[in-house]
């Protein structure tokens, strides 16, 4: 994965940018998913993502210097976005319309999501950008199982992370490893099975037995 072509982390900017400078990160951003979701990781360059963004190839290079600081930022764009759990009143309901919202973004026509999830195989800067967004997805989602330990759904000492990923799990395993067609019942299976396993004491932290 080390590749030339992502060998240079980008600097960091020290805040978000505005104006001018946001519509031109928005631009090249879209650039680079567009070119993803069409041509995939290996036709993407500078040069393409700067013709498709309208913007000259030395802006590009100025800002985000290779394809590796390219992928960094849309990694850190979905990072940037609001998004919060739903709250529809029970564990189940919450980890169910959890997983619908990830069946949706992995089986919509050429998906941005999927495409990312195979760009961190080929890249290093990817990889550590993906990991770091599912660290912070995950840390959002926790919310889910405070919300049930406070209904009295769970009891306290719940292993968060366990059970999410248990959760989430069989919509991913299918969707990207199976690479089936999106199953409308799934989302929900998945989250009852979890909850079920999770009032049985399946994931308890070991210090709390």
């Amino acid at each position: 994965m080390n590749s030339a072509r992502d060998s240079v982390p980008p600097t960091p900017p020290t805040q978000r940018p505005g104006g001018r400078t946001a519509r031109i990160r928005d631009q090249v951003l879209e650039a680079v998913r567009a070119e993803l979701t069409e041509h995939g990781y290996d036709a993407l360059t500078v040069d393409t993502v700067a013709a498709r963004a309208g913007v000259h190839r030395t802006t590009v290079y100025r800002r985000w210097r290779d394809v590796g600081g390219l992928l960094t930022d849309v990694f850190a764009a979905a990072s940037d976005m609001a998004w919060h759990p739903r709250d529809t009143g029970s564990l189940r309901g919450d980890l169910a319309a959890l997983n619908e919202e990830i069946q949706d973004s992995m089986a919509e026509e050429s998906s941005i999501a999927v495409a990312l999830i195979a760009v961190s195989f080929r890249s290093d800067e990817a990889a550590r950008a993906l990991r770091q967004l599912w660290e912070d997805r995950y840390a959002q989602s926790e919310i889910i199982i405070e919300r049930a330990i406070r209904r009295g759904e769970l009891a306290p000492h719940i292993d968060a992370r366990a059970l999410l990923i248990a959760a989430t799990a069989p919509v991913y395993h299918r969707l990207v490893l199976l690479r089936t067609p999106p199953d409308p019942h799934l989302p929900d299976h998945a989250a009852a099975s979890a909850v079920l396993a999770a009032q049985a004491g399946a994931f308890t932290e070991p210090d709390a037995t």
